[in-house]
Parts: structure tokens; C-alpha cells; sequence
């Protein structure tokens, strides 16, 4: 893939460098059949968890409420914890937190993007919690979209993003942060036992 030219937007061109990470993490987790059973689900909502769990402390950075004035709204962590719950599963204990101390705000933005870009795809999965006898009120509420619908919710989200006042040295940090998360994903995946 070539890469986006500098005039493109600032979503644009992390969307361009991120793409092959994204497309692999994509294939990897269906590959991992994580709808084929109620287990396999659970095991899944668990990585989610986890997750969520990484970058909830995001959510209440100023800094990053100063770019993304909606940015506590799009806090999905509780909605986890109450799929956890529906599926009668126990919450696993917190974990050292990734975002301890000043948070990096630029490589914070490209993990909000992770976790919004994947927001954004949850459709196609929501289908697949259907057959499990799970939907957007039950077991499947982080998946929930926005009442104004996802593709506004993504709009306002990357507008807000290439909006954000960045200097040349701040600007790499975004994707650096996006490439992170992505990697923290893989890192998640291998251990929610999907692999088999």
C-alpha cells in the first residue's frame, strides 16, 4: 500500500499506517472463532475487558477531554464489566495500569483511535453474539452504538482528532500510540486462549 500523501487528514494517514496491523488483528481474532461457543465468547468479552480496562484512565485525562469534548460518553469499561457479568463470569483482578503517571496525550490519541476504529466494526460482530442468544442489552453492551449512530459518533471522533493542535515532533507520537495498542490487542488475544 502506498503511503497517504502529507495534505491527507490526520485520521487518513493513520488509517494508511495502520492498515497491515489492522487487517492481521482482524483475521487473527476470527481465525480464533471467538462466536463458535459461549466460552469462546466469554473468553473474548475478557480481552475486551481487559482492554478497556488499559485505557479507561483516557476518559478523564483533560488534555485529551480539551480535543474530544464527548470523550467521557465513549466510555465503554462499565458496559464490559456488565457483559462479564451476564455471562456469569467473574471479573479477572486489575492489572498494574498501562497509563500510570503524565499520560503521553498525542500516543493516547492513537489508542482512542484503536478503540474507536473498533467501535466502529462491532456491527459485524454484534450478529455474531446474536446466535449466542446475546445482543446490545444483554452480554453483548460494549458492543452497544451511539443513539445517533456509529458513523456520526466515528465522524465526530475524527474530526475532533484532526483537529487536535500537534507539533511535528508530537505528530509521529499518534501513530506510535495507535501501533501500541494495536500490539496490546495481539498481546490480549494470546492470552484470552483463543489460539487453539
Amino acid at each position: 500500500m502506498t503511503a497517504m500523501p502529507a495534505s491527507a487528514s490526520r485520521w487518513r494517514r493513520l488509517q494508511s499506517d495502520t492498515d497491515a496491523v489492522h487487517r492481521a488483528l482482524d483475521a487473527r481474532i476470527m481465525a480464533g472463532d471467538p462466536f463458535r461457543d459461549r466460552d469462546r465468547y466469554g473468553r473474548f468479552v475478557l480481552m475486551q475487558l481487559r482492554f478497556f480496562r488499559d485505557i479507561d484512565p483516557l476518559y478523564a485525562e483533560p488534555g485529551l477531554c480539551a480535543v474530544f469534548s464527548d470523550l467521557a460518553e465513549r466510555r465503554r469499561l462499565p458496559l464490559a464489566e456488565q457483559d462479564v457479568r451476564d455471562l456469569g463470569l467473574d471479573l479477572p483482578p486489575s492489572e498494574p495500569p498501562l497509563f500510570g503517571g503524565a499520560i503521553d496525550l498525542p500516543a493516547a490519541m492513537g489508542w482512542l483511535y484503536v478503540a474507536e476504529g473498533a467501535d466502529l466494526g462491532s456491527p459485524f460482530l454484534l450478529k455474531e453474539t446474536v446466535k449466542l442468544g446475546f445482543d446490545e442489552s444483554f452480554g453483548a453492551r460494549h458492543m452497544r452504538g451511539h443513539p445517533q449512530g456509529r458513523g456520526l459518533h466515528w465522524h465526530r471522533f475524527t474530526n475532533a482528532l484532526d483537529a487536535a493542535a500537534l507539533s511535528p515532533e508530537e505528530e509521529p507520537r499518534v501513530a506510535i500510540g495507535a501501533h501500541s495498542a494495536f500490539a496490546r490487542v495481539n498481546a490480549l488475544f494470546e492470552a484470552a486462549g483463543l489460539t487453539d
